[in-house]
């Protein structure tokens, strides 16, 4: 439990530290103060060049006395954190209620704060069991007939090697370990010869010890291949596992008996020139493979209809809800975490989102692929020309994979005829980011040309995902120096045209997403409402004159 301890100089300047107490003979040790300026008065909105704005949620922004009042003194724009989302706005049979957001906006306005839209179509926190009750049933993966292995069967080749296959290591000392070709009835499932791997000896967890490749195949990164190969062992107890490189992918070892066995292993291409790796050196035995196999799987899909449905609905969605706001935001994240982790930078689909079959998920992409961004950007536009239009996503700060594949995300949006004002970079970061990483990615997204906007800033501590923590004196220096680093970033690397404004996602720290029970504490503005360090490292930056 952290505690915090205020000291008054004076009348009017007040200095906050969260730390443990210090003590000298029974006696108080005051704290030095913090090297950054500490004028606690100063709100941010006074100083800053650009929005600076808040998330919070209806209870922080309308209920909660403390948090509505540092938002209404220290900032200048507010987004949304739940009421503006798919599922806070549409119930499960489909109707609208307005109720919370426009009295959240309405409160806005009064107090002269801008409102930024968040968000008309993502895949989280929104009726996917409604919209999914209204498709067409999917049609069943399949698997391609065509093999990409090239001497499957191992047929080609001379006494003691094949063609296309190569021996990697033949065990410890090399050479222990022979490859030859199997033969006769009882060593070839088909055709006249096999591959015959004999190990004496056991490597245990070293099952590259013994190891044969193939040539490399092409492979489409992101999309699944199913491997197979028929192998058996002269005695009980074999062992084997696949492998790929130069992406390294692994199998789970395979338990291989005396009969003819299909091994099958199923995985999503991370390269485009991928071998397949036998790795054998576990057990000691005697083995023969044969009729190897790579096929690529066609995912289920849906009938095409479904294109034209869902597409109806994302068009309903988006038409009703900016709409109703027209002239009362300032810009709307249109699409929001759009592109997947696993492989970095993919187009979301329903294999690469967890839950994605939950009733509150719904992958738009899986059913309209990439026109999904080019029509939510046209019917934004149609419904509320004047808003500034973004797309946001997470991690581009530290996925150059992700960021890549946004940026050209955006100039194929805006290359068929849809308009995209600009881009929204999360940064929910820790204290030991990369910061050379953060400019980095400033610099890429201000090279665009379009607008910037650091969406939803927070900065956590508990690096270490621990349940609970102790927030020291040194982590939050520490959170105040990225903080400072993240906001000076923004305005070193991107042009002042350009910078659509910081939002920083919560308030008080136990209301942030990340605080879970006090694991962690990203905000500015401790329980109390009290400034943290990181409230002075903010108002340090937006003064720098950048």
């Amino acid at each position: 439990m952290k505690k915090i301890r205020v000291l008054f100089f004076l009348s009017v300047v007040t200095f906050t530290a969260c730390k443990k107490d210090s003590y000298d003979s029974g006696l108080i040790t005051p704290t030095p103060p913090t090297p950054i300026p500490t004028p606690t008065s100063v709100p941010f909105k006074s100083v800053a060049t650009f929005p600076i704005a808040i998330a919070a949620s209806n209870g922080a922004f309308t209920s909660n006395a403390l948090s509505a009042e540092i938002i209404r003194r220290d900032f200048n724009g507010i987004t949304f954190e739940n009421e503006m989302k798919n599922n806070a706005l549409i119930n499960g049979s489909g109707v609208f209620n307005y109720v919370t957001a426009d009295a959240m906006v309405a409160a806005a306005q009064t107090d002269n704060i801008q409102v930024h839209g968040h968000v008309l179509a993502w895949h989280a926190q929104t009726q996917g069991g409604l919209y999914r009750s209204i498709l067409e049933p999917e049609i069943p993966s399949s698997i391609s007939g065509l093999n990409l292995i090239l001497n499957p069967g191992f047929e080609n080749g001379n006494a003691t090697s094949f063609t296309n296959f190569s021996v990697l290591n033949s065990g410890n000392p090399i050479g222990s370990a022979t490859i030859t070709v199997g033969s006769g009835a009882s060593e070839v499932r088909s055709g006249t010869r096999s591959m015959k791997v004999v190990n004496p000896t056991a490597y245990g967890s070293e099952q590259w010890r013994v190891q044969i490749a193939c040539d490399p195949v092409t492979l489409v990164i992101g999309k699944q291949y199913q491997v197979s190969f028929w192998i058996k062992a002269a005695t009980a107890n074999g062992s084997v596992r696949l492998s790929t490189s130069p992406a390294a992918l692994y199998q789970a070892d395979q338990t291989i008996g005396t009969a003819w066995q299909q091994v099958i292993w199923v995985i999503t291409a991370t390269a485009t020139d991928t071998r397949i790796t036998f790795d054998i050196g576990r057990n000691s035995n005697t083995y023969f493979v044969d009729d190897v196999a790579v096929n690529a799987i066609s995912p289920a899909s849906y009938p095409a209809v479904n294109y034209s449905k869902v597409d109806s609905v994302l068009r309903h969605n988006i038409t009703q809800i900016a709409t109703r706001y027209k002239g009362k935001v300032r810009g709307w994240d249109v699409i929001n975490e759009m592109f997947a982790d696993g492989p970095a930078g993919s187009l979301r689909s329903n294999r690469n989102t967890a839950n994605a079959t939950n009733n509150d998920v719904f992958v738009w992409t899986e059913y309209l692929g990439r026109d999904f961004g080019v029509n939510a950007f046209k019917y934004a536009e149609q419904a509320d020309p004047t808003a500034k239009l973004f797309i946001n996503d997470y991690g581009l700060e530290s996925s150059t994979a992700k960021l890549d594949s946004l940026i050209s995300y955006v100039a194929e949006i805006k290359a068929r005829g849809a308009k995209v004002d600009g881009i929204g970079t999360q940064m929910h970061i820790n204290i030991n980011n990369n910061k050379d990483l953060i400019d980095a990615h400033f610099k890429k997204l201000a090279a665009t040309g379009l607008l910037v906007h650091l969406s939803e800033l927070d900065i956590g501590v508990n690096t270490s995902n621990a349940t609970t923590l102790s927030f020291t004196d040194a982590l939050e220096t520490a959170q105040a120096d990225m903080y400072n680093y993240a906001v000076l970033s923004y305005m070193r690397n991107v042009p002042k045209a350009q910078r659509y404004g910081v939002t920083i996602w919560g308030v008080l720290d136990n209301q942030s997403w990340r605080y879970s029970n006090g694991a962690d504490y990203p905000l500015i503005y401790n329980p109390s409402g009290i400034k943290k360090k990181a409230y002075e490292a903010v108002l340090n930056a937006l003064k720098s004159g950048l």
